[in-house]
C-alpha cells in the first residue's frame, strides 16, 4: 500500500528471505497488488509458496470480488493449479446490503 514500509511483493519476499524464520509468511493483497503492480497470476505463481494469506476485493472500487476488472474465477483456479493451501480472505466495502452482497460466495462455494 502506498506510504507503507513494504510496497511490493518483491520487497516482502526479500524481507522474508532476510529474516529466514520458518513461521513467517507473506500476505498477498490482490486488490493493492493489482493497483500497484498488476500481473497477479505471475506473482501468485512466484510468491504463493511463501504466502499464508491471500486477500481479495473488487478492483477498482474495493467492492465484492465478483465486480471490477480482476477475473477472480481465473485466479481461484490458478491458486488451485499451483497448489496454494493458505487462507483466502476478504476485505471489501459491500456495494449494498451485506447479506445480498455475499451472493458471489454462494456461487463460489458450489465450485468443485
Amino acid at each position: 500500500m502506498p506510504g507503507f514500509y513494504l510496497t511490493t511483493q518483491a520487497q516482502a519476499y526479500a524481507t522474508l528471505q532476510e529474516v529466514g524464520a520458518e513461521n513467517l509468511k507473506m500476505q498477498m493483497d490482490l486488490y493493492h497488488m493489482q493497483i500497484m503492480e498488476g500481473d497477479l497470476a505471475v506473482k501468485l505463481s512466484k510468491y504463493a509458496p511463501h504466502c499464508g494469506h491471500v486477500q481479495i476485493a473488487g478492483v477498482p472500487k474495493r467492492n465484492e470480488p465478483d465486480t471490477g476488472e480482476v477475473n477472480f474465477d481465473y485466479l481461484y483456479d490458478h491458486l488451485d493449479q499451483i497448489g496454494y493451501r493458505g487462507w483466502v480472505g476478504c476485505e471489501y466495502r459491500p456495494a449494498g446490503n451485506t447479506v445480498e452482497g455475499l451472493a458471489w460466495f454462494n456461487e463460489l462455494s458450489g465450485r468443485e
